[in-house]
């Protein structure tokens, strides 16, 4: 393993941010899977969007654990936006959101950089306030919103509504917040993510692991992880290695179709307690 030890300030960072805002969840009934969140995770649901506010396309849950946000969506109709992402690859998570301090700015070195612009920045308001969004492609079908809701005060974003918890939260959290968001990219394109994120992000290569360092007789891989200057934000990129059998990213690439999401790590200050 190496690590680089560069720390970077807000003022000398290319592209600042303040930390995950959200991760986004596809899934094929957002009901049943915040119910799930909820009941297993000790997640607290804390807001709603769906065809009772004349969002006719999909039932949107909100929930949370300490700094950690999930955004469960699922479509309500055939042909609504993103059940074609359900149908290829099953429940995912295709959006890794990022709160920025300066959408605009941030937006406009990522496209500079070479990354491919989904949603040009623009404004999102009701009654609670203003939200500025904007989003670039990343690797396989994954996303990453830029989101800046510094003139908001509402629950979640403009449309979402205060929601009851679906079930009672534990009296003491099972965790606090999202550790790192781990990508499975295919043979090869591992160190081409890296640079990525490098490039259009500023992010340094915080570790690697290669070799024999994940690996055993039937199944390897080969890992980097990127790293904002503060930190906050971490994302290991896997790839495939050659083993007796066929490597795990190689599976997961297979069932999901595609490169996307493998896991999130989330920090707790009792893995016993969490996990049982």
């Amino acid at each position: 393993m190496t690590q680089t030890m560069e720390v970077k300030t807000e003022t000398t960072d290319v592209f600042p941010v303040k930390g995950v805002d959200y991760l986004q969840f596809l899934v094929g009934n957002a009901k049943q899977a915040a119910h799930y969140y909820s009941t297993a995770f000790g997640m607290k649901c804390v807001a709603y969007r769906g065809p009772e506010q004349g969002y006719r396309d999909h039932a949107e849950y909100v929930l949370v654990s300490g700094s950690a946000r999930f955004l469960i969506t699922g479509a309500v109709h055939a042909g609504a936006p993103g059940s074609d992402h359900v149908a290829k690859h099953s429940d995912g998570i295709s959006d890794i959101a990022l709160a920025v301090p300066d959408v605009d700015k941030a937006f406009a070195h990522a496209v500079s950089a070479g990354a491919r612009p989904v949603s040009e920045p623009h404004d999102v308001s009701d009654e609670h306030g203003t939200v500025r969004v904007a989003a670039i492609a990343a690797y396989g079908d994954t996303i990453h919103s830029l989101v800046d809701r510094s003139r908001y005060d509402g629950p979640f974003l403009p449309g979402f509504v205060t929601r009851d918890p679906i079930v009672a939260p534990p009296a003491k959290r099972y965790f606090q917040a999202v550790d790192h968001v781990v990508g499975n990219v295919e043979l090869g394109k591992m160190d081409e993510w890296v640079e990525f994120y490098r490039r259009v992000m500023g992010f340094t290569n915080m570790a690697e692991f290669v070799g024999d360092d994940i690996a055993t007789d039937y199944s390897a891989l080969m890992s980097k992880v990127v790293a904002d200057g503060t930190r906050k934000v971490k994302f290991p990129l896997n790839e495939p290695a050659i083993a007796k059998k066929k490597s795990q990213i190689d599976e997961y690439l297979e069932f999901y179709g595609g490169p996307g999401v493998q896991h999130i790590a989330l920090n707790t200050n009792d893995i016993v307690r969490t996990v049982r």
